[in-house]
């Protein structure tokens, strides 16, 4: 006690000397202790705050991202470079709309957009289950629109080792590794026609038609691959059930062999002499991306992991437009997996079922109502997205799919020609309808506090230049009157200059009203 009465008197002394009453000195100091109480306090509370904030941002599931040391960054060939695009804040509307619009920069893969890393892992696949082998004058046959068939070519003619090279310094035929005969619609953009000529690949072109008529792109492209290396492929008749045809794991992928030997019943042991032809023979392989599970895993395995680190799994919301279905089922079941309640979106053009089957439960689009059914259905400038059938891909996709925005031509058009002049960014038809749907989901939700949207862009404006930049695109009736292009109006009579948000003068409204 006599310690604490003369550590008082010595605090005591200066202030007594100075004619301060000791009421007065023992108020300072409460007040001083008091003060240097309540910071120790704050200063535990803020930092409580902020560890339970940086835990609930990142979750446990998440990975640490290592330090890495950026002194080689040399990659092997050109399927080195696809994948780990990355994600670009989409500014204007962003800004516009108070949310984190984000999109998936596939555009920038060496064959130009998002199919790169479909047709590398249907390609790899098969090469792991043994039924292609590369330099052996082998054909991968498809179905596509043009996406799919660039990317399948650009990884085909990169299918090559240097020790092959070396061993045959005289050939020229087979340094490439695959062959290549695309079958394609023929009102597909002239850009992608032009691109896939470039990179050596057959094209035929087709008459648009559904998926029950046999000339159908697809089936056309299936049968081709049914008769390659037979006598009907000559005259492209009709395919027979062969023992040149072998059994693969799905049903949907065709593959054929030119080897005659060991394809009997009665041979189930193969001499290293018949076993070599059987390896070595051409082969025809249908990739059927609509069917082919691999297009699912490419997106599952690879663009959903990577979506996930590079938002630190701030992800409220995802939305893709689907074809195939690969994209939104691999990249959907991914982030489904890690955040439950992420949304999962579809985009949907005109002339697709897709949007009523997610909303009805009902494959079915307008323009097929009775009185209006044509032959051929789907007219649109919209491409590589929307379809009338459900592919195994899309079967994935269902079960985790929240809602689903129909996206007419014009606002496709509109919004490709809007970005090009306020962001800078030239892309596809496709990228458009999902930044279309981004928007109307923000404005469905009446997000505006920086919520995460995360779209594909999913190939590069100068494959749909003569179909969507065109000044004269688009008539008259394919045209609604409620849509004004920035400082490039469409060629339509009636359009009014409704704005796409009042916060913002530069960008168009894109609503359903």
């Amino acid at each position: 006690m006599s310690f604490l009465s003369n550590i008082w008197e010595r605090v005591q002394n200066p202030f007594a000397s100075r004619g301060i009453a000791p009421s007065k000195v023992r108020h300072i100091i409460l007040g001083v202790i008091l003060g240097f109480s309540l910071l120790l306090t704050s200063t535990a509370v803020a930092q409580t705050y902020g560890r339970r904030r940086r835990k609930r941002d990142v979750p446990s599931s998440l990975k640490p991202r290592p330090i890495e040391l950026r002194t080689d960054e040399i990659v092997d060939g050109v399927a080195g470079l696809i994948g780990n695009t990355p994600l670009v804040r989409i500014k204007s509307l962003s800004d516009a709309l108070g949310v984190e619009i984000l999109g998936k920069a596939e555009f920038l893969n060496p064959g130009g957009s998002v199919k790169d890393r479909v047709a590398l892992r249907m390609i790899e696949d098969a090469e792991r289950q043994g039924l292609l082998h590369p330099h052996t004058g082998s054909r991968i046959f498809e179905g596509t629109v043009g996406s799919t068939g660039i990317s399948i070519a650009t990884i085909a003619r990169a299918r090559y080792s240097t020790s092959f090279i070396l061993a045959q310094p005289h050939s020229t035929l087979l340094y490439r590794g695959y062959e290549v005969t695309i079958i394609m619609p023929d009102d597909v953009a002239e850009e992608k026609v032009k691109a896939l000529l470039a990179l050596g690949a057959d094209i035929e072109r087709v008459r648009p038609a559904s998926i029950v008529d046999k000339k159908q792109f697809v089936n056309m492209a299936r049968d081709r691959a049914k008769v390659f290396g037979t006598e009907d492929e000559l005259d492209h008749g009709p395919s027979v059930q062969r023992k040149h045809l072998l059994s693969t794991a799905s049903s949907s992928v065709v593959v054929t062999t030119t080897a005659h030997e060991g394809l009997g019943e009665d041979k189930a042991i193969l001499s290293s002499r018949e076993e070599e032809e059987f390896r070595t023979k051409p082969r025809g392989f249908f990739a059927d991306q609509f069917e082919n599970r691999s297009n699912h895993d490419a997106h599952f395995d690879g663009t959903g992991p990577e979506i996930w680190r590079q938002t630190s799994g701030r992800v409220d919301a995802f939305i893709s437009g689907a074809g195939t279905g690969g994209t939104i089922a691999g990249i959907g079941r991914y982030l489904k997996s890690e955040k439950e309640d992420v949304l999962v979106v579809l985009s949907d053009p005109d002339g697709s079922g897709l949007y009523n089957k997610v909303k009805y439960g009902v494959m079915f689009d307008r323009r097929e109502a009775e009185g209006t059914k044509r032959r051929h259905q789907v007219d649109t400038v919209v491409e590589g997205i929307g379809i009338n059938r459900l592919t195994h891909n899309m079967e994935l996709a269902l079960p985790i799919i929240d809602d689903a925005f129909r996206v007419t031509d014009a606002e496709a058009v509109s919004m490709a020609r809007y970005l090009v002049h306020n962001d800078g960014l030239f892309l596809g038809s496709s990228s458009a309808c999902n930044l279309v749907a981004c928007v109307q989901l923000a404005k469905k939700m009446g997000w505006k506090d920086g919520q995460r949207i995360v779209t594909i862009l999913c190939d590069h404006g100068s494959r749909h230049y003569s179909k969507v930049l065109e000044r004269r695109l688009l008539a008259p009736s394919q045209c609604s009157n409620r849509y004004k292009d920035y400082r490039r109006p469409l060629e339509c009579s009636g359009y009014d200059s409704l704005t796409i948000l009042d916060s913002h003068p530069n960008v168009h409204r894109y609503n359903n009203a």
